[in-house]
């Protein structure tokens, strides 16, 4: 028997690194001489496409690094620092008492619900979720679109953040974070094939997880760029380069606004969000609101505004448009990244088409209750004049006030280190920086097969033990070189990274200067 042949090769996209490993099976290789029904060449040829560079090459070798020192390895540090991800607690943000305190008790009332050391409005917060639940539990199913009565909490938080414009709790769904909202609706907006393909623009750069969901149900992703000049703002003249030029191989559908911006932290204004409105209205094109960061501002001179407030301030006719927006319990404060909460709530939706949604969720039956649960108390959370009112707005401020210590700290010192600059961070949890790479550097990465930003980082994560993400993971003009790094970690641990990715600046450049 000839051994089995093996083929290996490293693909390298625009965006990201994506290593493909083929290989042929012979029949020997597997039992009663049959060959495997699944394998690389068999399955859909999608999710081979399918790249995210949050958690890509760069990260990979993190915790290969990290195995290595478990193992005893001596590295010029003791520990990988990750700052490519706006995971809260993994980075050492604690959690909010009065969140911890009701899910507790909703995973074993009978234990916790007459407990003494839980104050009053913590088990009546319980006994409200546990009683929207079939047999006063978590584990039972709950209705498709989420527990009613927590629908409810959303649709009147939303009703106090807009002013008091209406929120129908019908049109909200409870989810399994935003991720799997986002996912749902682009896959509802999907039609067509070849030319006719739906096309979603996408901003650049974008949230990685917008082109992994395009590239794997089969959409055209239509990249509009950010004005990086401009504090990262949304250009009227661009979003009409982008639309007409992707014309010719789709037919432009829906419009993706995130706001606060991840990766690059910004804070659309009011008018700059009246302008996008305006355009969708004139190009008929379903807006879709990522708003998950929507209490992470930091910018005193910015505000947050709802795209469903200012479309509805904006009057006719623009009040009837579609529009679907996103919020999730895994940021601003809270930081429950794998409790799984979120909601999207629909604006304007097709009737028929909310009976082919409902038709769909109810397939899923139902997102995780305990993420649920945490979408009502944060929207909802412990009034003044309650017992734990008085903790938990010192725990929600403090956290508030540390990350906008830290947004300021970062850009600050970027801006000091010759051949960075990073635009202020105005919200979200993520810093953007420009960097310039030396032409030597980007020659040695072109034999490499690799973006030179991904070079720079993977050189980073080597000398100092920091992980961030190569900004060709996200998107960005051709030329410019960024990466993103999360604002998460400690102020003494952040304060000492950006030191040390200061000096690993000065001896990446010394190294391959010309």
């Amino acid at each position: 028997m000839l051994p089995v042949p093996f083929s290996s090769c490293v693909v390298f996209p625009s965006r990201s690194i994506l290593i493909k490993t083929h290989r042929r099976f012979s029949m020997a290789e597997t039992k009663r001489g049959k060959p495997k029904i699944l394998t690389v060449n068999s399955m859909n040829p999608r999710v081979k496409d399918v790249e995210y560079a949050v958690r890509g090459a760069v990260v990979e070798m993190a915790i290969g690094i990290e195995k290595e020192i478990t193992k005893g390895a001596k590295k010029p540090f003791d520990h990988v620092i990750h700052a490519n991800i706006g995971d809260c607690h993994a980075m050492g943000q604690r959690p909010i008492t009065f969140i911890r305190q009701v899910t507790s008790i909703l995973q074993y009332p009978e234990l916790l619900l007459d407990d003494p050391r839980y104050p009053e409005d913590v088990k009546e917060k319980a006994r409200f979720i546990l009683g929207g639940c079939g047999g006063q539990s978590t584990g039972a199913y709950t209705d498709s679109q989420g527990i009613t009565r927590l629908r409810e909490c959303v649709a009147r938080y939303i009703e106090r953040r807009d002013g008091g414009i209406p929120s129908d709790p019908d049109s909200i769904y409870l989810t399994n974070g935003a991720s799997e909202a986002i996912r749902t609706i682009l896959g509802l907006l999907t039609f067509g094939r070849g030319p006719e393909r739906t096309g979603v623009m996408v901003p650049i750069p974008q949230y990685p997880l917008y082109s992994a969901c395009l590239s794997e149900i089969g959409a055209v992703q239509i990249g509009y760029y950010l004005d990086e000049e401009s504090g990262w703002s949304l250009d009227h003249d661009e979003l009409q380069r982008a639309l007409d030029a992707a014309k010719e191989k789709c037919v432009p559908r829906a419009l993706v606004v995130i706001n606060p911006g991840n990766p690059t932290g910004q804070v659309l204004s009011r008018e700059n969000i009246e302008s996008v409105i305006r355009f969708a209205h004139d190009n008929h094109l379903f807006l879709m609101s990522d708003e998950v960061y929507q209490e992470n501002i930091y910018d005193p001179a910015t505000q947050f505004h709802s795209f469903k407030k200012v479309l509805h301030d904006m009057g006719e006719p623009y009040l009837h448009m579609e529009l679907a927006s996103f919020h999730s319990a895994s940021k601003c404060y809270m930081g429950e990244c794998g409790q799984r909460g979120g909601y999207m709530e629909l604006t304007n939706m097709d009737s028929d088409v909310r009976v082919q949604l409902r038709k769909l969720v109810s397939a899923r039956l139902c997102s995780n209750v305990n993420g649920q649960a945490i979408m009502s108390i944060v929207t909802e959370p412990p009034q003044p004049g309650q017992p734990s009112h008085e903790l938990f707005a010192k725990e929600r401020q403090a956290v508030l006030d540390s990350l906008k210590l830290r947004a300021e700290m970062v850009a600050r010192t970027f801006n000091t280190v010759e051949g960075i600059s990073c635009n202020r961070v105005q919200g979200a949890m993520y810093a953007f920086p420009r960097i310039e790479i030396p032409a030597r550097a980007v020659h040695e990465a072109s034999l490499q097969g690799i973006h030179p930003d991904v070079l720079y980082c993977m050189e980073l994560l080597r000398e100092t033990g920091i992980c961030v993400v190569p900004g060709s993971g996200f998107g960005q003009r051709h030329g410019t070189y960024h990466f993103r790094m999360t604002i998460l970690p400690p102020t003494d641990e952040i304060d000492a990274l950006l030191q040390r990715l200061a000096v690993f600046h000065a001896d990446f450049t010394r190294k391959y200067a010309d």
